[in-house]
């Protein structure tokens, strides 16, 4: 019971304290409905954030998105991480919807692995059985009395994601009620059957265009509630808007909007997504009572003094504790004591006095807690753990709106391990994570590494109260912020470069920051190399004498063959460390750090370049710049005003991803660039999607016309046909062959030319499996005295990931003569 508490409160607790009077009544009113919805789809902003909006502000269901993946695959408008580190940015986006929109969130252990075109592709490379047994214990956990599909299980679905998802749901419906299926679960949980499985769909352009020839029920989601004065569409579009990282902000519509569902499994419905589904307290034994007493306490709400609920609320909380044992009984539990608290205007929080601490170090807890009703409540005790030191105190009365505050020394223990999104904490498998702890299955975040625990009664009523500590302080430019509190190493070693290209066997400077997190420390720096590579010094000793400091350590490594991996290693009398740090900010979620191992890909490369004077019109998620950087291209990025300046200087330009998606200067600069291919430049613009920015259409993005489509390789292993071997981009300065087109990750390329004049050459064919050759994946045109190339390649996945290959080929594409 109490693993199931501590997990409840990560998402129910968070929503406790500075509910209004409005919010109050509303979560009466959710107290008093009983019924669960699981909604699922395969990627974060899949979801309806205003179906889930109207589920949990409107029919007040417990609401859930299961996402089968963490959207690791997915592109990044707002920064250059990618793989695990975008998946754990839009995880944190998803939860900040939650907040907003009322719902849960879950997921599966699955990666997004790209694009993927089939439903049998997604399927094999996740690892259907696993990722079905996940589905089926959440389902057997939550026990939804209905599941709704995001997509249907067919090419409707637009990515082979989307379709398994759909799959695995329907499967998923029949497996959790069939005792034989996954019967080790039920050691934890229960067979669970839900009532209907339904498909969320909805009219071209959202419209009120109903399916044809299917059993559905209709949903009015655009209603307006006065309580909460917005309507449902105003709230789900600033939920919506939480998925900055895929360019997903929404303006709300104010006007009548209407979803379907279609019925796939179980019991048709007839009017309501919820007919023969008794959601009242009716369905709990021994709930009827409660169900009554609730229906008074909601008559007799004052909006004025939501206090004088207290009493018959401590009333209800008593009443469903004495209910036999169920889901229904640990979730209103805990409703019921959010509600009792907001009431009373009751605040209770624990915080750490520093960010991140150590193993071994000791730390300062401030607790606070305030009552701002005038009814009796009393501090029993409070208990902490994940510390050495378990302090109590007792028997506090805490009078009206008198802050109460204490201050906690604690010590963590020595073997407290380091702070790491759990599905992080090891190396992924072939298509799914590896979960070192399976309690942690399905959740999006593990639960803070100190939990702080109040014993209090409330007019005598004995409750308790279970909070994560954080740490809290005061930025002026935006006032009060909370952060994860961190567990981190007290020593962290940063290579400077995530991949290190050494040209042609040349001796390199390696450069390493350390940095430090105790008050004074000191260690031993080396590197571990690859067979045949060579390092001096051996070791460099450092020094600290205070936290956060950093210090850069230096190494001239001599490269062996090929590619390898550079380890580094810090080492002191108290242990050895070899963990990275990573920093993820951005204003719309919180603070994300995270400690990789310290290590860094190493490519001893045979390139050759030539015109080294670049300019860089910057993308979005772009490390392509700073990748040519490490072959020696002296890159200089270009902006709105430097773009009006003398081009003349660069032997070539290049546009990264996106760039023309997500700045709208671009396309008023067009000409520019294209005066510039003429006056004799190279202008290298990489792959763009349809949603261009400004006055130019894709048509225009080359001197001559040529459209983008959605094309698309996601095998990266599919093979590459040479159409035209003898072409200068495939001999000069290098000789490109099929050996430059191993190792690529994720896939080929996307948004490949569609149409284009018979001006331009292409190179390159390629495809996937049982498709036809594409050639829009690279071409090029004369153009004055210059050269204007577009290349679909995903060069931006492949020069970061170290591929060998790629660096070669972009140096010819910049050396086009």
């Amino acid at each position: 019971m109490r693993r199931t508490f501590a997990l409840l409160c990560f998402f129910i607790c968070q929503h406790v304290f500075g509910q209004n009077s409005s919010e109050i009544y509303l979560g009466l009113q959710r107290l008093n409905t009983v019924g669960n919805v699981m909604y699922v789809a395969a990627h974060p902003d899949d979801e309806n954030t205003l179906l889930i909006t109207w589920l949990a502000r409107e029919k007040k269901v417990r609401t859930a998105y299961y996402a089968m993946t963490r959207g690791d695959g997915g592109q990044n408008l707002i920064g250059s991480e990618q793989d695990e580190y975008v998946g754990l940015i839009r995880t944190h986006e998803l939860l900040e919807a939650r907040k907003i929109d009322g719902g849960e969130q879950y997921f599966s252990r699955a990666v997004d692995f790209g694009f993927s075109k089939s439903t049998d592709e997604a399927l094999l490379f996740w690892g259907k059985e696993k990722i079905l047994e996940d589905l089926v214990y959440r389902i057997r956990k939550f026990q939804p009395d209905v599941i709704i599909n995001r997509f249907p299980p067919d090419e409707r679905a637009g990515h082979g994601h989307h379709s398994a998802s759909a799959v695995l749901s329907k499967e998923a419906f029949d497996a959790a009620g069939d005792p034989k299926r996954y019967p080790e679960q039920l050691k934890e949980v229960k067979v669970w059957q839900p009532k209907r499985l339904v498909w969320n769909t909805f009219g071209r352009g959202f419209t009120n265009t109903s399916p044809e020839g299917e059993s559905f029920v209709e949903v009015p989601l655009g209603n307006y509630n006065p309580i909460l004065g917005e309507a449902y569409t105003e709230i789900a579009a600033r939920a919506r808007s939480k998925h900055r990282s895929q360019g997903f902000g929404s303006a709300p519509t104010r006007s009548e909007r209407s979803d379907y569902l279609v019925h796939v499994k179980g019991q048709p419905a007839q009017k309501d997504v919820f007919d023969g589904i008794d959601i009242s307290w009716n369905r709990v034994e021994g709930g009827a009572k409660i169900g009554q007493m609730l229906g008074e306490v909601i008559k007799d709400y004052n909006f004025k003094s939501p206090e004088a609920s207290v009493p018959a609320l401590l009333k209800v909380y008593t009443a469903i504790q004495n209910l036999p044992n169920s889901i229904y009984k640990e979730q209103k539990l805990e409703e019921c004591r959010a509600l009792i608290f907001a009431c009373a205007g009751l605040y209770l929080e624990v915080n750490t006095s520093a960010q991140a601490v150590s193993p071994g170090q000791n730390l300062k807890l401030f607790t606070l807690a305030v009552n701002r009703s005038s009814h009796e409540v009393k501090l029993k005790g409070i208990h902490i753990s994940g510390v050495l030191t378990k302090d109590t105190l007792v028997a506090k009365n805490l009078p009206y709106n008198v802050a109460q505050e204490w201050v906690l020394d604690v010590k963590l223990p020595q073997s407290a391990p380091v702070t790491q999104p759990y599905w992080m904490q090891e190396a992924k498998e072939l298509g799914k994570y590896k979960l070192s702890n399976e309690n942690y299955r399905n959740l999006p975040m593990a639960p803070d590494a100190i939990q702080a625990e109040f014993e209090l009664e409330v007019l005598g009523t004995p409750m308790k109260y279970k909070q994560g500590v954080k740490y809290k302080y005061t930025e002026p430019s935006r006032g009060e912020i909370y952060k994860y509190f961190e567990v981190r190493p007290e020593i962290m070693l940063n290579f400077e470069q995530n991949v290190i290209v050494f040209a042609e066997g040349a001796k390199k400077t390696v450069g390493v920051i350390v940095k430090n997190n105790l008050n004074s420390n000191k260690a031993k720096v080396s590197l571990e190399l690859p067979e045949g590579w060579t390092a001096e010094p051996k070791s460099v000793e450092v020094s600290f004498t205070e936290k956060d400091q950093e210090k850069p350590v230096y190494f001239t490594v001599t490269p062996g063959k090929g590619v390898g991996v550079l380890k580094a290693i810090g080492e002191n009398e108290r242990g050895k460390y070899d963990r990275a740090f990573k920093q993820i900010y951005y204003e719309h979620i919180p603070e994300l750090n995270v400690y990789p191992l310290a290590q860094a890909k190493a490519i001893n490369l045979d390139v050759k370049t030539g015109n080294k004077n670049i300019g860089y019109i910057m993308g979005a998620g772009d490390e392509v710049a700073s990748s040519l950087m490490q072959i020696g291209y002296d890159v200089t990025f270009l902006d709105e005003n430097a773009i009006k300046g003398d081009l003349s200087r660069f032997s070539a330009i290049i546009v990264g991803v996106r760039a023309y998606n997500t700045k709208d200067w671009l396309a008023n600069s067009q000409k520019l660039l294209l005066e510039y291919v003429n006056n004799g430049g190279n202008l290298l613009v990489q792959y763009q999607t349809q949603a261009f920015y400004g006055t130019i259409k894709t048509s225009e993005l080359g001197p001559y016309p040529m459209s983008i489509g959605r094309g698309r390789v996601t095998d990266e292993q599919a093979e590459v046909r040479f159409i035209r071997p003898q072409d200068p981009i495939l001999n000069y300065p290098n000789k490109i062959t099929s050996e430059d087109f191993k190792g690529w990750v994720q896939e080929r390329g996307l948004y490949f030319a569609q149409e284009w004049s018979d001006k331009y050459k292409t190179v390159l064919s390629m495809k996937d499996q049982g498709e036809t050759e594409q050639e829009g994946s690279l071409l090029y045109a004369k153009y004055g005295k210059g050269n204007f190339v577009f290349t679909g390649l995903s060069l931006f996945r492949q020069l970061p990931a170290g591929v060998p290959g790629a660096y070669r080929l972009i140096a010819n594409l910049i050396s086009l003569q």
